[in-house]
């Protein structure tokens, strides 16, 4: 079913989220659990029957509430590996994040798990034969790799990793890293360098809110 109007969901600017309590009876006319209300069961029977995707979920809300306003990401992203009984943890970075890959390494294997980690530039293919044309070059080089998230992916495929860790992948590339790999992945850092890899900055900057024309409230 696709939807595209006023009866389509956009929950981002429902004022009642009626469904953080299952109130059925504030249901905004539009809310998704109304208007598509078969694919949301189908995906509550998903994550019912599904024996694994119910372990992660349910090891996720555990993380959330043992750690919640205690613990920096790094921390939950350890613990949830320990309660999924994860062995080999991948960890897909950028070399932009090279050195803060290798703290998030260090930090993995120092809480015993097993960490296979692949830059981005893997492969070492030249941006040229991809398709990127040369004003959108970053170095004055003859040869400047491309990113490499499928082959990050397959890397890790290969080693039949648990859980892969994304740290810092370009946008765009991270979609590709999320589409090929096996296992399932979490994000540690969202790279954004004009902030300090701290993308919500803008959200509540008030000259950022001028640039994107956001109306605050």
């Amino acid at each position: 079913m696709v939807m595209d109007g006023l009866e389509s969901p956009r929950c981002a600017y429902c004022g009642v989220f009626a469904c953080y309590s299952a109130d059925y009876n504030k249901l905004p006319a539009n809310c998704p659990m109304k208007v598509l209300s078969e694919v949301v069961e189908k995906a509550k029977d998903e994550l019912l029957t599904n024996d694994y995707s119910r372990k992660l979920a349910v090891e996720a809300s555990i993380i959330e509430g043992s750690g919640y306003m205690k613990w920096p990401r790094l921390r939950e992203i350890i613990e949830y590996c320990k309660r999924l009984n994860v062995s080999k943890v991948g960890l897909a970075f950028c070399i932009g994040l090279r050195r803060e890959a290798n703290y998030t390494s260090q930090a993995l294997e120092n809480a015993g798990l097993k960490v296979y980690s692949v830059c981005c530039k893997v492969g070492g293919i030249d941006k040229s034969i991809v398709g990127v044309p040369v004003e959108y070059r970053l170095g004055r080089g003859p040869v400047e790799a491309i990113c490499n998230p499928i082959g990050q992916a397959y890397i890790l495929n290969s080693i039949d990793t648990d859980l892969n860790i994304a740290l810092g992948l370009c946008v765009g590339h991270d979609s590709l890293f999320y589409r090929y790999s096996k296992a399932p992945v979490v994000t540690f850092i969202a790279k954004d360098r004009v902030t300090g890899h701290n993308p919500a900055a803008v959200i509540y900057s008030g000259y950022y809110h001028r640039v994107f024309g956001i109306k605050a409230h």
